[in-house]
């Protein structure tokens, strides 16, 4: 009896420890959550855009990441870089990264679902499909660009939009060039009346606002050659140029002309016309980007008979967009020149100036904002405009001037606001936590996306013709 008496209080006991340690458990979790309501689930990173959104920490963001991916180069690459950030020397980060590597890694992250922020960059055969499922289970997505590389994608992405706006999820890319500080102030400058004057409509053959980019196959991040996976010069995958970068610079066409405005493409868009054309790769270039000693299988029908890989990676769109006349064009070379890198030019033409980035040699490839007033201006009256421009900017971008260059004024800009690009993944990134921290993304944010995309894939179907 005494016996039976010990074992129903030993039992007792032990179901007692069990539901404190459940309970405390809980209690850990909730508190985990209250203090870091948002944790990273990185899906199947192959792109080093993954790696740079955890190149910052961040007080709202778990240090522990979820990574779901298959086994082999693009992952080990993506832990690496993380690893390599976490054992700096300077401002250190302190990331743990969480890997699960089985065949099912997609089908089980759904299942698992250990954070509410799924940070998608890599392989874009897959991504549109990607956004659609995390986004029917519930999930936010964080995604680099191109979120679609074609019609079908975007339709799985129009459906991703709509079904996000039911269920209160976020769908958001990642669109670092908005934090470009010339940019910036470009976008101030446009709206300055007083100088810049009325945005001109333009004409296909002079569109009112043109934006260029120049890219390179082979380059340098976070201070180490970037090898890039060879499924980034299949364009069946990586997609073609004409729906890769240009989704940056019909971004800012938007951003800049019409901000905050919302762009329906139903109504506001037309695309006039689109042209591509491939980058040729040799054997030597190849394995120097990616490691590899030669082509594989899936891209040896697309090499030519001096062993050349072509590649189409430039592409150029001309649209408009409410009333406006745009040009966007991405160009891809194999690797820079000494001393310089990826390279941004663009001009707004206004009825009473010009506002032109240039970064090139002159510029020691540096880009810097210039103010060209119209041929016949009065330049006694416009330097005052100037001036009265310049003193406004001040007061917004403490340092910034404006100072005369022949005909021309050149805005000088402190290195403080020259942050760089990797840099602008955390302002990417801490605008995406202000709109999870609100609920929602602005209309504009929104109704601009779908517009984005509709124009890139619009744009390589008549290209394609």
């Amino acid at each position: 009896m005494l016996k039976k008496l010990f074992y129903a209080l030993f039992i007792s006991i032990l179901i007692f420890n069990i539901s404190c340690k459940k309970t405390a458990s809980k209690q850990q979790a909730n508190d985990t959550a209250k203090k870091y309501p948002v944790t990273l689930i990185t899906l199947d990173p192959g792109h080093f855009h993954a790696g740079l959104v955890q190149k910052t920490m961040y007080g709202e963001i778990s240090p522990t990441v979820y990574v779901y991916a298959p086994a082999g180069t693009d992952l080990d690459e993506h832990l690496k870089r993380i690893d390599g950030y976490n054992n700096r020397d300077t401002n250190p980060t302190a990331w743990t990264e969480n890997v699960y590597t089985g065949s099912d890694f997609f089908e089980k992250m759904l299942a698992d679902k250990p954070g509410n922020v799924v940070v998608l960059a890599g392989n874009n055969i897959k991504k549109a499909q990607y956004i659609k499922a995390c986004v029917d289970a519930g999930l936010n997505v964080f995604a680099d660009k191109p979120m679609c590389i074609d019609m079908r994608g975007f339709d799985l992405l129009e459906d991703a939009f709509e079904e996000s706006r039911k269920n209160g999820t976020i769908v958001y890319d990642i669109m670092t060039e908005r934090s470009e500080i010339t940019t910036i102030l470009q976008r101030e400058l446009m709206h300055n009346k007083q100088l810049f004057g009325e945005l001109l409509p333009g004409s296909p053959d002079q569109p009112s606002i043109v934006e260029e980019s120049v890219h390179h196959f082979f380059k340098y991040v976070s201070g180490s050659p970037l090898k890039r996976p060879a499924w980034f010069f299949d364009t069946n995958q990586q997609g073609e140029g004409i729906v890769d970068v240009t989704t940056h610079l019909i971004d800012l066409v938007m951003w800049e002309c019409f901000p905050d405005t919302s762009i329906d493409y139903h109504t506001d868009v037309e695309v006039v016309n689109a042209k591509r054309r491939p980058t040729m790769i040799t054997t030597d270039q190849f394995k120097k980007a990616t490691g590899l000693e030669g082509f594989p299988d899936f891209l040896k029908s697309r090499v030519n008979d001096k062993g050349e890989l072509a590649c189409f990676a430039n592409g150029e769109i001309t649209f408009k967009v409410k009333g406006v006349f745009a040009n966007v064009s991405v160009i891809w070379n194999f690797e820079a020149a000494q001393g310089a890198g990826d390279t941004h030019y663009s001009i707004a033409r206004g009825t009473k100036a010009n506002l032109i980035v240039k970064q090139g040699k002159e510029q020691s490839y540096r880009p810097e904002l210039y103010i060209e007033p119209l041929k016949g201006t009065n330049i006694a009256g416009f330097e005052s405009d100037v001036q009265n421009a310049a003193a406004q900017l001040a007061k917004k971008y403490e340092g910034v001037a404006i100072q005369k260059q022949a005909n021309t004024w050149i805005v000088s800009i402190p290195d403080k606001y020259r942050i760089g690009h990797e840099a602008h993944f955390a302002q990417v990134t801490q605008r995406l936590l202000q709109y999870l921290r609100e609920g929602k993304l602005p209309d504009w944010e929104l109704s601009n996306m779908r517009a984005k995309y509709y124009i890139t894939t619009k744009a390589l179907e008549m290209a394609q013709k």
